[in-house]
């Protein structure tokens, strides 16, 4: 059994890369079907696999090793608590659940985020680091001293449940102000399309910088919005496409919308770093990386909030783009002893 498997399962589809010594990597993409069960997702996911395997001519079980980056929320046992996104999978013992992937195997599983800090780190040569993924939700990780913060043992680092707004949107982790509620792709989106709809609602607003040095009325919700803030993408009037064109031309909407967001990622970045003085914050994820600039956005913005004689932590985009918490994955399943299954 000399495969080895990373699996990147996200909130709408799981991207899968497998490794064999001397052979070029595969990999797919598989998008979850809306609304389907828990049972449903894995047989897919079973079904995904299986077709990898046999793009590379060989069966499922020549793969020794399995890495899997989850976003849900994972008791010290391995069992779902909460994913908002794929709500029937609470109560689900992944770990079983895995191992029927490809039985005989050996599989470990750990947050994306932290995944994907720990796949930037080791590609930037960091030793310190801060990473923010910007999809679905916000995902992220921190990097001290080469290893991960809190790591394992201690649970994940939820850096997209950073309270950055107190009486901001609605998360739907239940509390006001996290900055996914703020920063995450189906929050950026609804955002623009109120905006583009001229539907400005009643809003707490701060004022921000924008990279030309220019000040912005920015709003981070109200009761009012609070079930808008924290449904899905899907019910946004703007999509990602026509957001990345108006960003792209820029559009009074798109810009104020995405600056908005940007602003929430530095005041994050700003926090972590007066706590921890990273090497390097980076920002990636599927939303951010397709958006041109954005990162420079961040950038600009959280060296406007950096303290005088205090140099501000260097932003950069994530180096392995959208693909961050798959690359951890297979980190992840290198470090696995394919008899061990």
């Amino acid at each position: 059994m000399t495969g080895r498997l990373g699996i990147d399962v996200g909130g709408t589809k799981v991207a899968l890369r497998l490794e064999v010594a001397g052979q070029p990597p595969r990999e797919t993409v598989l998008r979850w079907a809306a609304g389907a069960t828990a049972e449903a997702d894995l047989r897919a996911l079973g079904e995904a696999v299986t077709g990898l395997c046999a793009g590379w001519g060989e069966p499922v079980g020549a793969v020794g090793a399995i890495g899997v980056a989850m976003p849900a929320t994972v008791d010290h046992e391995g069992r779902v608590t909460a994913w908002p996104s794929r709500p029937s999978w609470t109560g689900l013992d992944l770990g079983p659940a895995l191992r029927n992937l490809v039985p005989g195997a050996a599989v470990a599983l750990a947050d994306d985020g932290d995944l994907a800090a720990l796949a930037e780190a080791e590609h930037a040569g960091a030793a310190n680091l801060v990473y923010l993924g910007v999809g679905t939700g916000i995902g992220g990780g921190l990097v001290l001293d080469g290893r991960l913060c809190p790591g394992p043992a201690r649970g994940s680092c939820e850096i997209g449940h950073l309270i950055i707004a107190l009486d901001g949107p609605l998360c739907r982790c239940g509390r006001r102000g996290c900055l996914q509620a703020i920063a995450s792709g189906p929050a950026t989106l609804r955002r623009a399309g109120d905006l583009r709809a001229g539907n400005r609602r009643p809003t707490t607003s701060t004022s921000t910088s924008t990279a030309t040095g220019t000040s912005t009325s920015t709003s981070t919700g109200t009761a009012a919005s609070d079930a808008a803030d924290a449904a899905d993408a899907a019910d946004a009037d703007v999509d990602y496409p026509e957001l990345r064109e108006a960003w792209g031309a820029g559009s009074d909407w798109a810009r104020t919308a995405v600056g908005m967001t940007a602003a929430a990622l530095a005041a994050a970045v700003a926090g972590l770093t007066e706590l921890v003085r990273p090497d390097l914050a980076v920002i990636g994820g599927g939303f951010a990386d397709g958006l041109a600039g954005f990162v420079d956005e961040v950038a600009a913005r959280t060296r406007a909030l950096s303290r005088p004689g205090h140099p501000p932590v260097p932003v950069q985009a994530a180096q392995l783009g959208g693909l961050s918490s798959l690359a951890g994955a297979l980190l992840l399943a290198r470090t696995l002893d394919p008899t061990s299954g």
